[in-house]
């Protein structure tokens, strides 16, 4: 069973994104399109405040006709932040996002933020474990026929 910490030193760049408040829509989503990722945590003076995700554009932007060079974070980010331990099982981690349709989960060790997984970090590391299985189940069963 693989656990958080180790999907973040597999990850080829475990820097978490964040955005301020105060910034606008329009800057997190050029930062989100740079980066090739779907969500940002906005943080202040080093406290998670919320996250923005591709969802809550959609949502709260597109569908509402705002302008997103006009609307701050402070006003369209999810305010209530779900995260997992380091310690936490990938499993535990897909039951949490399923439950709560998440896509992207921080890490916090204690009061520090240490990474951010995503469901295609989840779905890579459970490939991956498959892959081995099976290959260790053919070496067993190959090196077993005479």
């Amino acid at each position: 069973m693989t656990v958080v910490a180790e999907i973040l030193k597999a990850k080829p760049d475990a820097t978490v994104q964040t955005i301020t408040p105060d910034a606008t829509v329009l800057e997190a989503l050029r930062t989100m399109a740079e980066k090739h990722i779907g969500a940002l945590l906005v943080v202040q003076n080093g406290h998670i405040e919320g996250i923005f995700t591709e969802r809550d554009y959609a949502r709260k932007i597109a569908l509402m006709g705002r302008s997103s060079a006009d609307t701050p974070m402070r006003e369209v980010m999810t305010r209530s932040v779900m995260f997992v331990h380091p310690t936490q099982s990938s499993e535990d981690c897909m039951q949490l996002m399923t439950d709560k349709r998440l896509r992207h989960l921080p890490v916090m060790d204690g009061e520090q933020l240490v990474g951010m997984i995503s469901i295609g970090d989840l779905v890579a590391d459970i490939i991956s474990e498959q892959k081995f299985i099976i290959e260790q189940m053919t070496h067993y069963i190959g090196g077993n026929v005479r």
